[in-house]
């Protein structure tokens, strides 16, 4: 989506607070004993109040209001039965639309005691999203995203999940531009445009290179079974830089 007016700016707006802080109370609700369906039950509830509607539900007819991965699942995970344990590493990911527009935002959490390689995966998750971020305005190499955040990686020794991209949202969950790469594409040609809707969320990993589809159909596991981490926010481009719709409020 390019936005064209004011108004449909804060339809963005809204769509965004309200993903932004399902995911935040999601997080801090991540706590040793809770199951992830009483965890999605939370995150339905904060949509269902506000008029917004899941949209993983709405527009793929998945088993959950938000997605829910567990250690070694990196996205897409179903909730269900099972109960957070103390030390494991979960990402929650909320998509939600409200009249029409649609927002994405995603973090990791660490439920209980962190270990501390797992804490400094996150908070280098964290930084390798902002610099993609950091690339995003008007005219800008899309190639440099993903060339700024695989630099953050590498000297960091860590490594990226490279068939998961963000991608264009705004009408629809994904929409133009697709495939945006977290990590550098030499073939990437295409530049940015004012007004372009657009999620950044870069998978880094401990040595997972790929997601792999579960037995679910669903489900996306890490190829070596690495610790991996995303972050994710929901912008829109403007002239010199960006407004981010999924902050916390």
């Amino acid at each position: 989506m390019t936005i064209s007016s004011e108004t449909e700016l804060e339809h963005l707006r809204r769509i965004g607070r309200i993903c932004a802080r399902a995911r935040d109370v999601m997080g801090a609700a991540a706590v040793v004993g809770i199951t992830t369906a009483e965890l999605d039950a939370i995150g339905r509830k904060i949509l269902a109040d506000a008029g917004a509607i899941s949209a993983p539900e709405s527009q793929y007819d998945f088993p959950g209001a938000t997605c829910i991965s567990v250690n070694e699942e990196v996205a897409h995970g179903i909730p269900g039965d099972r109960v957070l344990a103390d030390g494991d590493l979960i990402n929650i990911d909320v998509s939600a639309s409200l009249e029409g527009y649609f927002s994405d935002t995603g973090a990791s959490f660490i439920v209980g005691t962190p270990r501390p390689e797992i804490e400094k995966l996150c908070f280098d998750g964290k930084k390798a999203m902002w610099a993609g971020i950091k690339v995003v305005r008007d005219k800008a190499p899309i190639r440099e995203i993903g060339l700024r955040i695989e630099n953050f990686a590498n000297k960091g020794g860590y490594s990226l999940i490279k068939n998961l991209a963000s991608h264009g949202i705004g009408k629809s969950l994904h929409e133009h531009p697709h495939t945006i790469p977290t990590w550098d594409d030499p073939q990437e040609r295409r530049s940015l445009k004012k007004g372009q809707v657009i999620t950044i969320e870069p998978f880094l990993s401990y040595g997972a290179n790929w997601a792999l589809e579960g037995e679910d159909g669903w489900t996306l596991l890490a190829d070596t079974g690495a610790p991996t981490v995303q972050y994710e926010h929901t912008l829109v481009v403007t002239p010199r830089g960006h407004e981010i719709m999924t902050l916390s409020a």
